[in-house]
């Protein structure tokens, strides 16, 4: 009879034992996952200059951009975004687009700015001002160096076949409500400048977009390309960035590597 209770008493605590353990475990597998969202990796420094060669108040902040790059090659992402709103006044602006213009144009309406204006410095996608301004781009850059982020973002691999340039990358953090921006760089070009605001004036352009285009992010890793334009030569140097955008234009991680053109 002793036999008899004491064998199913046994069998109810084995699996006791084993539901605890294994909840337990689940909880643990929870705190690891959980603690795996929230991890923090380093911030980057994306300068976003919205410029053009027919505004004779941009030249001191392209200059600006440029110094501030050279001094942070590591940290700094400069971008150059030639709007084409300027171009009315008698000289197109030879890397001017309409869809650099809209790029400005929805941080304007994020930040509930009134306008567009130039020369415009937007600093990882969360707050804009005059891109001349020395003391505040240099202040702005010391306070994100210090600052963290929600994702980190390898460049594992990039090619450059013809006229395409194809890469891999890997994703640190979450991909939800997130794009991936890939964008073209040109070094440096100069301009000679026959009419506009600029006129009779030699223009020297560094960290140009050229071309640029957002894949959507299903993984936390893969593969993607981009087509060089037409009016980068053989003889410049190009940089391939690659940025993390969500959906409200914040930029969470960002990576580069020279590429040959």
């Amino acid at each position: 009879m002793f036999k008899k209770i004491i064998i199913p008493s046994l069998a109810f605590l084995g699996m006791s034992l084993m539901a605890f353990y294994t909840a337990k475990l689940e909880n643990q597998a929870m705190v690891v996952e959980k603690e795996m969202d929230n991890t923090v990796y380093q911030s980057p420094v994306v300068l976003e200059l919205f410029t053009s060669q027919g505004c004779s108040s941009c030249p001191p902040a392209d200059v600006l951009l440029d110094k501030v790059k050279k001094e942070y090659p590591d940290e700094v992402f400069a971008l150059s975004y030639h709007v084409d709103y300027w171009n009315y006044i008698g000289w197109e602006d030879p890397f001017s687009k309409s869809v650099y213009t809209k790029k400005q144009r929805d941080y304007n309406r994020k930040f509930q700015y009134r306008s567009n204006y130039t020369p415009q410095l937007v600093v990882n996608g969360k707050e804009h001002f005059v891109g001349s301004n020395r003391s505040k781009l240099y202040g702005k850059i010391g306070s994100y160096k210090q600052e963290k982020s929600e994702n980190s973002l390898q460049l594992l691999r990039n090619e450059s076949s013809g006229k395409q340039v194809s890469f891999d990358f890997e994703v640190q953090g979450s991909t939800e409500n997130r794009l991936l921006r890939a964008v073209l760089v040109l070094d440096e070009r100069t301009t000679s400048v026959k009419r506009g605001e600029n006129r009779n004036r030699t223009l020297k352009n560094s960290n140009i977009v050229v071309a640029e285009k957002y894949i959507a992010l299903d993984a936390d890793e893969g593969t993607g390309n981009i087509t060089i334009p037409k009016l980068v030569s053989q003889n410049d140097k190009l940089t391939l960035i690659l940025l993390i955008e969500k959906d409200n234009l914040n930029i969470t991680a960002a990576a580069k590597t020279p590429i040959g053109a």
